[in-house]
């Protein structure tokens, strides 16, 4: 019997390496703070982290669509319906955030 594998994983490096790029953002961001640095320029990097984060999200949301959700409309029935309304409330969370 085979896993079933996400949407996401022939690129997973690539998120991992995008992801780690944020997790050393927000290191930068709390040394920031730490330092007393100017805080227009700590908010330009918390800016910059939130539209990484953005990217990271809308990325992972085409993934599900493209994978998870266009497999689950081929077999039909209540799993299509149940994948588009997680599709959609996905997307009201990133539109809310």
């Amino acid at each position: 019997m085979t896993e079933h594998q996400h949407g996401y994983m022939h690129n997973k490096d690539d998120y991992l390496r995008r992801l780690k790029r944020i997790e050393g953002q927000a290191r930068g961001i709390q040394r920031m703070v730490e330092e007393e640095k100017y805080c227009i320029d700590i908010l330009t990097q918390v800016s910059a982290m939130t539209k990484a984060l953005q990217a990271v999200s809308l990325g992972l949301l085409e993934e599900h669509i493209n994978h998870c959700v266009v497999d689950a409309a081929r077999t039909g029935d209540r799993e299509a319906q149940e994948k588009v309304k997680e599709a959609v409330d996905a997307i009201t969370r990133l539109v809310r955030s």
